[in-house]
């Protein structure tokens, strides 16, 4: 046997051994890991780290929270373009190989023997799957081993196109997106079907370094890598020459975008997201839940502009208290530490959960690039402003020159912008409480060259601005079921997350007048009943001194009716009535609208308001004049579905009926002892026991009825002077709504401390608030009527466009009478004057008004002698 035959046969002999050794090497490898392989079967049933998302009653997105950014998408949705830059770049073999590809791994056993260090190589999307859903990443052979394994076995299991499909969704691409639904929308704010070539390699370089390749924090190498990906592409020929070079030359406009929210709800999704981890746990951020609300996107966007208008109209009333800060423009530009600290408006801030999301933080980057073509100066001054944040659509500004009568700035994401005389001229110097200083006469009385200060976009231009110290809230309300449809906190969450429509216990004042009127309706007095308005005092150990109420004029009207009295808000006629039906008897009797006992104060008081309501409670309790006279709970969440789309429950809230009354009538009297409910959570949240109970059974829940609380006459009548209110009291404003369906009441506490007005029709109900945080004066003058009025009136406007005018029908058995306008007494027959008045039957007057009339005598509820 020559030497070459025996060289052959031992080669041959040699490669077989070593191939038996490794085939049994394998084997024995395959066994001992096998036990320990994960089960495939989950892959098919995978969970996703999907962020919670919150959505308006009509799908637009008001929120997402959660650690991970991610959008799945199915594989049928993603462009072939997204799939051939992947394949590009992490696995051109993909479709061919069985899940390991045996020339990748060659390639790295190579590298291993040529440099004996263990690399990064040989993984194709297969095995990237298993790693990343089954396996640490950390570099040893027995977990390489573990990958194959995995790969070969997901092979069988999976089709190429699902195992694509969980590799592009499961992937991070920086910046916290995981997957690459979510990258298109945070890099380039695009739904995926919407990204050009140069915009999807980029995307598609970016899971080899996330960090490093990212087109944010290392855009030059970025482009390296997004032009690596097309070469790719070329030369596998998934793109023509044309193609190839049109992307290279594409410049790329990569940014940062928060979510696309469709309406800023950031006070209610706080809520929401606080109900979910308190009834889900952690898992709420990133079990995919998607949360629909009762809101009103319309009626929501019209809230919070109409809360900022009525905030910045009180500010500036009370006079420009300073620029923000100073720089000087000639030194060089420092960065700001932190926006919302310098900016952010004086408040309480109570304790609550931080949730790990990117709406608490909202990225601005997109929306305040700098103007195309900027020079060095306007680049110094952006620089100058960089880190300080909107606030309630307030955007910081540099002032770089001041005219006579006008100034020029450099305004955040806008540019240069110039203001006129008529946009600085209101800014007088706030000097005290109700003290402004002299007229301007020059700009320069109040800005100057290096002012940091905000401005407000009015129209096509912009008003010299500042943040509000005056905090508000808006509640508003669907009476019939108690759905909310709009609610704001404050000026702006970031800058303040206590949401005063919830959280501000407040003194109503005046507006809290109709429920003890209505307490003396039910006592058998009549809107009629003549009561005194003239001075009075009250000894109370408790004070120091004598307690001497009086009217807001300081003037005193003498024996007048309940209807003028609550029309014109007469705090001495509220006294007396009080003071005739009891305290105690009124503190008992309001609490069927909801109130808790330790907020109704059972003292004389309690005619003016001095007890404590939020907004939202406020607004719970007139719904019960909108609605006919039920009591319903406010709620805001109307559906709550997994990741998958099953609804976990889906409201039930009691409604109000009239014709649905147990009783068989839509206007029974309510049983003295009947109360409604306990009072909700302070939030307003729904019990979800009660949602839960209503959406376990496959059909739907039979409909529930909401209480009956207060009868149907008592109500007509108290809306009745209620809409007084606004067609001639102190609520006359709104008459500019040109309604003829709108009532309700003004409410100021003692030295103008609170403002509100909650109003309604059968429709909607709304309460709105304004006050500071920590309790001070308003000022003079800052009335329910003057500080909250023109909130509701902004707000309702656009709320009710399209509503028809709706109100209450009149109740048969109500009598009308012409009566004797300063006695309350029926005129007779054929006298001249006099007005209409309508009576519950059984409590028309008696007695004729006479020429001589006003002699004294007992006062009785059936009768409209003056009282006390």
């Amino acid at each position: 046997m020559t030497l070459p035959i025996r060289l052959l046969r031992f080669f041959l002999a040699s490669g077989f051994a070593l191939l038996t050794a490794g085939v049994v090497v394998l084997a024995a490898a395959y066994l001992y890991i096998a036990p320990d392989l994960p089960p495939i079967e989950q892959l098919k049933d995978v969970q996703l780290q999907v962020p919670l998302r919150i959505y308006s009653a009509d799908g637009e997105l008001m929120a997402e929270f959660g650690e991970q950014r991610r959008k799945p998408v199915h594989y049928d949705e993603l462009p072939q373009t997204v799939i051939d830059a992947i394949l590009a770049t992490e696995d051109d073999r993909f479709f061919e190989h069985p899940g390991v590809d045996y020339q990748g791994l060659l390639r790295a056993a190579f590298e291993l023997a040529r440099t004996g260090e263990k690399r990064q190589g040989g993984s194709t999307i297969t095995m990237q799957v298993a790693r990343n859903f089954f396996l640490s990443s950390e570099k040893t052979y027995l977990r390489k081993l573990t990958e194959i394994f995995l790969a070969l076995k997901i092979e069988r299991y999976l089709s190429k196109q699902e195992i694509l499909e969980l590799y592009l969704n499961k992937i991070y691409f920086g910046q916290r997106a995981y997957g690459v639904g979510a990258a298109a929308e945070i890099y380039y704010g695009l739904p995926i079907d919407q990204l050009s070539l140069a915009q999807v390699a980029m995307i598609a370089g970016l899971p080899k370094a996330p960090s490093s390749n990212n087109p944010i924090s290392n855009p030059q190498r970025a482009l390296q890598r997004r032009d690596h990906v097309l070469g790719r592409m070329y030369v596998l020929g998934y793109i023509d020459a044309s193609q190839y070079q049109a992307a290279l030359r594409e410049p790329d406009n990569a940014s940062l975008h928060s979510a696309t929210i469709g309406v800023e709800a950031h006070y209610v999704a706080e809520m929401v997201r606080a109900y979910m981890v308190d009834h889900y746990g952690e898992a709420a951020y990133h079990a995919g839940y998607s949360v629909v609300t009762t809101l009103d996107s319309r009626r929501q966007r019209a809230a919070t502009q109409a809360l900022r208008h009525d905030l910045l109209a009180y500010d500036r009333r009370h006079g420009y208290r300073g620029p923000e800060g100073h720089v000087d423009l000639a030194a060089p530009a420092q960065p700001h530490a932190s926006a919302r600290q310098t900016m952010a408006q004086p408040s309480p801030q109570p304790p609550s959960q931080e949730s790990p999301s990117e709406q608490r933080s909202p990225e601005r980057t997109a929306s305040e690039r700098p103007p195309a073509g900027e020079g060095a100066p306007q680049q110094r001054y952006r620089a100058l402003l960089d880190g300080r944040s909107t606030v309630g659509g307030l955007k910081p500004a540099l002032v770089t020159a001041v005219g006579e009568q006008s100034a020029e700035l450099y305004v955040q994401g806008v540019g240069p912008v110039k203001l006129d005389w008529k946009s600085i001229s209101w800014a007088r110097r706030a000097i005290a409480e109700n003290v402004l200083g002299p007229e301007l006469k020059r700009a320069a009385d109040v800005l100057k060259a290096g002012d940091l200060v905000r401005v407000e976009s009015q129209g096509d231009g912009w008003v010299l601005a500042q943040v509000p110290q005056v905090s508000g809230a808006l509640v508003s309300l669907r009476p019939r079921d108690g759905a909310l449809q709009a609610l704001v906190g404050g000026f702006d969450f970031f800058a303040s997350k206590f949401n005063r429509a919830i959280q501000a216990q407040r003194q109503p004042g005046s507006s809290f007048k109709p429920f003890v009127y209505s307490a003396a309706l039910a006592k058998g007095y009549t809107l009629a009943s003549v009561f005194n308005d003239a001075p009075v005092v009250f000894d109370d150990a408790s004070l120091e001194t004598t307690w001497r109420p009086e009217n807001y004029s300081g003037k005193f009207y003498g024996p007048t009716r309940m209807r003028e009295a609550l029309t014109h808000s007469r705090n001495l006629v509220s006294i007396r009535l009080l003071q005739a039906i009891g305290p105690r008897y009124a503190a008992d009797y309001v609490r069927r609208f909801g109130f808790r006992a330790d907020q109704v104060p059972k003292d004389l008081s309690l005619a003016l308001g001095s007890g404590s309501a939020t907004p939202m409670e406020m607004a719970r309790a007139y719904s019960v004049w909108a609605n006919g006279g039920f009591y319903v709970d406010p709620y805001f969440i109307d559906e709550i579905k997994d990741a998958d789309g099953n609804t976990l429950f889906k409201a039930n809230p009691p409604v109000a009926c009239a014709e649905c009354d147990e009783s068989g009538s839509g206007v029974p009297d309510m049983p003295e002892a009947a109360q409604p409910p306990d009072p909700p959570q302070a939030d307003g949240t729904p019990e979800v026991e009660s949602i839960a109970q209503a959406t376990a059974a496959a059909q739907p829940p039979p409909p529930m009825y909401a209480p009956r609380v207060v009868d149907y006459d008592n109500v007509y009548l108290m809306t009745s002077m209620m809409k007084d209110v606004i067609k001639r009291g102190t609520g006359r404003r709104a008459m500019a709504l040109g309604r003829d369906d709108l009532a309700g009441k003004t409410g100021t506490t003692n030295d103008q401390r609170d403002a509100w007005f909650c109003g309604f029709n059968t429709s909607l109900v709304t309460t709105v608030w304004v006050g500071f945080d920590q309790v001070q004066p308003l000022g003079f003058g800052e009335t329910g009527g003057r500080a909250a009025l023109p909130m509701w009136i902004e707000y309702m406007q656009t709320a009710l466009q399209g509503v028809p005018s709706s109100s209450l029908p009149q109740p048969p058995d109500l009598v009308t009478v012409r009566i004797d306008a300063k006695t309350g007494l029926r005129l007779p027959p054929g006298q001249a004057g006099g007005l209409f008045e309508m009576f519950r039957p059984g409590e028309v007057p008696q007695r004729f008004s006479e020429p001589t009339q006003g002699r004294a005598r007992a006062p009785g509820r059936d009768s409209a002698e003056p009282l006390f």
